[in-house]
């Protein structure tokens, strides 16, 4: 039986585009994306470096206008259609399950996205989770097993009792691994809210 229910964030509430940020930075002028940029990302992601160092190092490669980076940064990320606020205020207020958020998101996505929903949106968003776990908060990133031990040792959960909820095969997988029941949810295809049609062993 499924007592807790952990969510990602992206592409499962929160629309994004993937390929956003590529392009973004291509109109800039950077067409390449090397190893040590995507280990860059990997840090700052795993909160191990400071949004001013994360920023400095690509105005200092690229010497590219810090808000003109900034923006291309963020430009992944797109709406929060209000029907998956209300599905999981629902879901949230039925006591039935434990609902938890983990998501690989930066200080500058979760500062723009709380500028963006507004104060009072975001609060009921969060307010829904009894842990809202953020990656460079808690210095884990999916698809590391250590992440998934971490949520799981941290609130005494069983595997076998919890459903993990992410767009990523990898991270869906990863979890699995440890005993987690999955959903590997297609963006554009499927919908958070059909979360109780596509799983039966809800």
């Amino acid at each position: 039986m499924i007592k807790n229910i952990i969510f990602d964030f992206g592409d499962i509430f929160i629309n994004l585009d993937k390929q956003g940020t590529y392009k973004a930075m291509a109109a800039l002028g950077v067409s390449e994306i090397s190893d040590e940029m995507i280990q860059v990302y990997h840090h700052y992601e795993k909160g191990l470096m400071s949004t001013d160092d994360f920023i400095k190092f690509f105005h200092d490669r690229f010497h590219i206008p810090k808000t003109a980076l900034i923006a291309a940064w963020n430009s992944i990320l797109l709406d929060f259609p209000a029907r998956r606020l209300e599905f999981l205020k629902e879901i949230s207020a039925s006591k039935k399950y434990r609902l938890f958020l983990l998501s690989n998101t930066n200080d500058l996505h979760i500062k723009w996205v709380q500028n963006s929903l507004g104060e009072k949106f975001y609060n009921e968003f969060k307010s829904c989770f009894e842990q809202f776990y953020l990656s460079h908060e808690i210095n884990f990133r999916k698809p590391d097993a250590e992440i998934y031990e971490f949520v799981l040792n941290k609130n005494s959960l069983v595997a076998d009792e919890t459903l993990f909820v992410d767009d990523l095969k990898e991270n869906t997988d990863a979890a699995n691994k440890l005993g987690i029941h999955v959903w590997n949810l297609i963006p554009g295809k499927e919908d958070v809210i059909t979360l109780f049609t596509k799983n039966k062993f809800l």
